[in-house]
Parts: structure tokens; C-alpha cells; sequence
């Protein structure tokens, strides 16, 4: 989008070198990637940026940030992302968690429901489905995972290209190694977070493309029962990865649940 000027800095945070790209200015949302790692510039993060000012952190050990050998949960990320909140003085900002970055948001979310304006949750993995299961990367090969994430492949090659670039397969290879390091067992999900979500107060928008082949929408139905002011809104014609599948519509949805200031 014409107009957006992003920055790229490194912040350290429990000893690991993160990358940060921010843009935008208003109310502070924070944009946390799929468990595919993220491109550098998407749509989906520009529109963002055109009303609210948006942090896009690489997870640790994902895309550009540094790996921490000790880390072992999707909860320590979370942790991590809590601490670079405090360090920015950002209060109160809102959580849009893509995918496995969902369920870092999630995670966030529970930990300080206080500190919190609203919550995004698009086809968000933490939560056990209670009909079907999480597609398993380890039996899928990287190139096919990433392709599963997309209803219409044009979609997926207008995103990646129709044969993605030798650095694009190192990096799932690389996300994928880490996820396995902190999201094995249970598979990309834990048992206590439906638990922990019944104290975040905050308005919460869960968000699920109808051809979801990666998590399955019945995921969608645990969440809005977890949290206690959840609403579902269903993308038609759009696979798991809402925010690069359909990047327009989900900014609409996004922003006019936040509320542009």
C-alpha cells in the first residue's frame, strides 16, 4: 500500500536478538505470524498499518529473529512478547494472532487480561479441536503445508510464486524444526489454555476461513465457548491463511473491530 513507512530494527528480549518491523501510528496492535514464518511485507499488514500503529515481531527462532536453544513452549514466546510490550510503554494493545500466532495471543491474552484492548484470533491453533485434527507438518511435506494453508493455489502462488524460492523452503524448513522444538506434544496445542481464558474481559474476534484445511473450524467453537465476550466471523472462499488469502477482508474485519482512532 502507497503511503506505508516501515521500520526494521532488533530488539533483545530474554537474551535473544528479535526482529521488529513497525509502521503506522494510533492504537498499538501487535501482528503475531504463522507458525510458516512471515514475509517481510503483506498486504494484510499494510492496511493494518493505514489506521493503527502495528508491531510485526518474527517469532524467536522464526524468519529473521534469533533461536534460543532453551526455549521449549509457545507460552515462552508469549512471556517474551509481554516483556517487549513493557519495554515499548505500549499498554493496553490490541493482539491479532494469525495461526500459531494465535495462540501465542491467546497465551498473552491469558496472562494479563487487564493489559488488553481487544483480541483477533484467525484460524488460531492452542486449542485441542474437538472434532478433527491440527494438520501434522511432520507428515506434510513443507512445500505441501504451506499450499494446505490456501483454499485457491493462485492465491498461494500470487503470495509465494508458483515454485517458491530455495531461500522461501530453507526458512519453513527452519520454522518448521522450531515448532517442533516447542509445540510437539501435545501437537500445536495445550491442555490448559481453554482453562485460562475465562478471565480476559476484553472483546475478542475469532475468525476462521470456511475451507480451513489446517485447523479445524471446530476450534473456533472451543474458543468462543473459552472466552467470555467472543464473536465468530467465517471468511467464505478463503483456507487457513485468511490474512494472505483474502488480506482485504480481514483488514475490514479487523479494523472495524477495533475501531479506528
Amino acid at each position: 500500500m502507497a503511503g506505508v513507512d516501515w521500520t526494521e530494527s532488533t530488539m533483545n528480549a530474554a537474551g535473544t536478538k528479535l526482529h521488529v518491523a513497525r509502521a503506522g501510528r494510533g492504537r498499538p496492535v501487535l501482528v503475531l505470524h504463522h507458525e510458516t514464518g512471515t514475509l517481510d511485507r503483506l498486504p494484510f499488514y499494510d492496511a493494518l498499518a493505514a489506521h493503527f500503529d502495528v508491531l510485526v515481531p518474527h517469532h524467536p527462532g522464526y524468519s529473521r529473529s534469533q533461536r534460543p536453544d532453551w526455549m521449549r513452549s509457545a507460552r515462552d514466546i508469549a512471556v517474551i512478547y509481554r516483556g517487549l510490550l513493557s519495554e515499548l510503554k505500549l499498554g493496553n494493545a490490541a493482539l491479532v494472532g494469525l495461526g500459531f500466532g494465535g495462540w501465542v495471543a491467546a497465551e498473552m491474552a491469558s496472562m494479563a487480561p487487564a493489559d488488553l484492548s481487544h483480541l483477533v484470533l484467525v484460524g488460531a491453533m492452542g486449542i485441542k479441536p474437538p472434532a478433527g485434527d491440527i494438520l501434522d507438518a511432520a507428515v506434510t511435506g513443507y512445500i505441501d503445508y504451506a499450499r494446505a494453508g490456501f483454499h485457491d493455489q493462485k492465491a498461494f502462488d500470487r503470495v509465494y510464486g508458483a515454485e517458491p524460492s530455495g531461500e522461501q523452503l530453507e526458512m519453513w524448513d527452519v520454522c518448521r524444526e522450531m515448532s517442533f522444538r516447542i509445540a510437539w506434544k501435545p501437537y500445536m496445542y495445550s491442555q490448559t489454555l481453554p482453562h485460562l481464558l475465562g478471565a480476559v474481559r476484553a472483546p475478542s474476534l475469532v475468525v476462521w476461513g470456511d475451507d480451513d484445511k489446517v485447523v479445524p473450524q471446530s476450534a473456533a467453537k472451543r474458543y468462543l465457548e473459552a472466552l467470555p465476550n467472543a464473536k465468530l466471523e467465517i471468511v467464505k472462499a478463503c483456507g487457513h491463511c485468511v490474512d494472505m488469502e483474502q488480506p482485504e477482508a480481514l483488514a475490514r474485519l479487523v479494523t472495524t473491530f477495533i475501531g479506528r482512532e
